[in-house]
């Protein structure tokens, strides 16, 4: 079994993320790869995907939004597991709070088990001189908010619902 983790990241935060779900998921013994968005043509050869994006402004960056659309027949066809990741600050006060305005309409289209939404880092120093104004203006706290042990156990339900469905096939 193997399985795709792909992902749109602005500033390399999501991208870790995905590479911790990776680890998690080989560490549980299956097959995982992660793959930016814009380098995945095709998902032959895979018999999952975990899809993720950075969020800003309530939402998936285009090249996530794209890929899901793209690809949607054969997502539709494979276990699927979406997360997001931005918010900041505190877990009981994120920044953006709820979930992003198109992970509905994703959830329907590639027809997903699941979506998380985790934390985000935000470091000022990363961010154009457009998204230091945002940032300002929505008041959101410099940091990295990352709950590391969240991702791990995702992965880890990920690992357990497919190695459960491998084994009853």
């Amino acid at each position: 079994m193997r399985i795709l983790v792909t992902t749109a990241s602005r500033h390399q935060g999501t991208r870790e993320i995905a590479q911790a779900i990776t680890t998690g998921l080989i560490r549980r013994g299956l097959a995982a790869d992660a793959v930016p968005v814009e380098q995945v043509s095709s998902l032959d050869g895979y018999d999952a995907v975990v899809l993720g994006s950075a969020v800003y402004m309530g939402r998936w960056l285009g090249e996530a939004r794209r890929f899901a659309h793209i690809h949607s027949s054969a997502l539709g066809a494979l276990p699927v597991w979406l997360f997001s990741s931005g918010p900041v600050g505190p877990v009981d006060h994120p920044i953006p709070p709820g979930t992003p305005d198109d992970v509905p309409v994703l959830m329907r289209l590639t027809r997903a088990i699941d979506h998380r939404t985790f934390a985000g880092r935000l470091e000022m120093g990363r961010l154009h001189f457009a998204e230091r104004a945002m940032v300002r203006m929505i008041h959101a706290p410099e940091g990295d908010s990352r709950d590391w042990d969240a991702i791990e156990r995702f992965a880890g339900e990920i690992a357990d619902e497919l190695l459960h469905a491998h084994v009853a096939a």
